[in-house]
């Protein structure tokens, strides 16, 4: 029996030693979890806390391959004898991350309904459902447009998986120790964006020995889906202590910063995931067959290089974000998103795609950066205008002491923080949607990009004047402080 195992009981808490006893009731349900006391925390907690994390990661990368996979996999249905419209793929590329960043909301409450680790399972299985789908869909080259838009509409279940991953383990982790956990968890899922963009092109061309297999794309998931869904069963807990905040997600929708700092997220996270999403058919449609260049499986799957960079991006952003403020490197990543697209703009008629695929990478690494140094921003305005207006913002008002503030009127700066960033990252998500579908007007109109990033640049400019005026000018800094 190990120390962990010890450390368990199955009878009431008591404080011993090692801290407050836990017990573990049938179907892994943990009581009396406690991440703050230390001495809990460092006797078996820590150990715990790990185990859930790593499966949650695994689970949440799965969970963002599948919301990624249909970007990746239109830039092949030409060949493979499917006929539909440029505009009808950018729809399978966009639709995905309307229903996922809808999803996210509901997902972000399901950890408290249903435990932390039933829900991973779950929601890990629920991906067998667009995996599948997918591969019955590409099978036939005669499958309706309408029926085809509908299977990748079901692949935004993965995007929805980070609301309730996130949602998880911010409740195993000690608040000294949240901000990395919650960081290794969303930058694991990040990834899986890339590896999609990697794998795929591999897996439809290299193993189908010789034959496009595009039901490969989505078969080839099913098996790591059912591992990490076992994984979740077999070492994930349910902390009985997980309790959703609805009062907080209303108190919180009242607060006008969550709507300007959603503003925000659209434009960082936003631009991430949906320059992911299109960057593949980008090139294909830049420098693929027809432009003069026949773009073979290899150079395709570079565009993975921009959900990889975008994902390592994001905790450096947060890194730079405490040192120097997190609306500054907001700032500074918009100018850098403005004027990277500005170039992008100028450069395009050129045809140079190592010139191209240089300055994309640039986007996406603003892009990631300043993921994490928005993301870093929630937390901090809401404290600061917390304690402007005299609301208790410290850890422990996320308890009962909380509550008792709430019935005077206050709702604590942790409580609602916690609660706006989940309703951010899912309005940040709608920019997966918005990214293609812009691209896709300008090319409908114009039949180029150049009117697509002409207005990304506008919507950079906005964005960095609005982080200033509110965040850094010098009247609103007074009221607001270094965020």
């Amino acid at each position: 029996m190990t120390a962990e195992q010890m450390s368990i009981s199955t009878s009431k808490s008591t404080t011993t030693g090692a801290g407050t006893a836990l017990t573990n009731t049938r179907g892994r349900w943990l009581h009396h979890w406690n991440a703050e006391d230390e001495k809990q925390w460092n006797s078996v907690g820590r150990a715990i806390a790990k185990r859930n994390l790593a499966w949650s990661i695994a689970c949440e990368f799965l969970g963002f391959v599948v919301w990624q996979l249909w970007s990746i996999v239109v830039v092949f249905m030409p060949a493979a004898g499917f006929t539909f419209s440029s505009g009808e793929l950018f729809w399978l590329i966009s639709i995905p991350s309307l229903v996922g960043a809808t999803l996210r909301i509901p997902y972000t409450f399901m950890v408290a309904k249903f435990g932390g680790r039933n829900w991973t399972i779950v929601s890990a299985l629920l991906l067998l459902i667009p995996t599948l789908g997918m591969a019955w869909c590409l099978g036939n080259p005669e499958t309706p447009f309408g029926t085809m838009l509908v299977v990748a509409a079901l692949a935004g279940l993965g995007g929805g998986n980070f609301a309730s991953s996130m949602a998880n383990i911010t409740y195993f982790y000690p608040a000294r120790e949240k901000g990395w956990a919650l960081g290794l968890n969303a930058a694991g899922g990040n990834l899986g964006a890339a590896v999609a963009q990697f794998m795929v092109p591999v897996a439809v061309t290299v193993l189908a020995a010789g034959t496009l297999g595009l039901p490969l794309a989505g078969l080839m998931w099913v098996p790591l889906i059912l591992i990490a869904a076992w994984g979740a069963w077999k070492y994930m807990d349910n902390l009985s202590s997980a309790k959703s905040d609805m009062a907080g997600s209303l108190a919180s929708l009242r607060e006008p910063h969550l709507w300007i700092l959603a503003l925000l997220y659209i434009g960082t996270f936003g631009s991430f995931i949906g320059f992911s999403a299109v960057f593949p058919k980008l090139i294909m449609d830049s420098f693929g067959p027809g432009v003069g260049l026949k773009l073979g499986p290899a150079i395709i799957s570079l565009a993975f290089l921009g959900a990889l960079i975008g994902s390592l991006a994001r905790p450096y952003g947060g890194k730079l974000a405490d040192r120097w403020g997190g609306a500054r490197v907001t700032v500074a990543c918009f100018g850098v998103l403005a004027l990277t697209a500005m170039v992008q703009v100028l450069t395009l008629p050129l045809g140079s795609f190592p010139l191209f695929l240089v300055l994309f990478l640039v986007l996406f690494a603003a892009a990631g950066a300043g993921n994490g140094s928005t993301y870093r921003m929630i937390p901090m305005v809401f404290a600061l205008r917390a304690n402007a207006s005299g609301e208790a913002g410290d850890a422990g008002d996320a308890g009962d002491a909380g509550d008792a503030g709430d019935g005077a009127g206050h709702m604590s700066a942790t409580r609602k923080g916690s609660a706006a960033l989940g309703i951010i990252s899912a309005i940040g998500a709608y920019g997966g949607f918005v990214v293609p579908q812009v691209l896709n007007a300008s090319r409908q109109s114009t039949g180029g990009y150049e009117g697509a990033f002409i207005g990304f640049v506008a919507a950079y400019l906005a964005l960095m004047a609005l982080t200033w005026a509110v965040y850094l000018r010098r009247s609103s800094a007074a009221s607001l402080g270094n965020v």
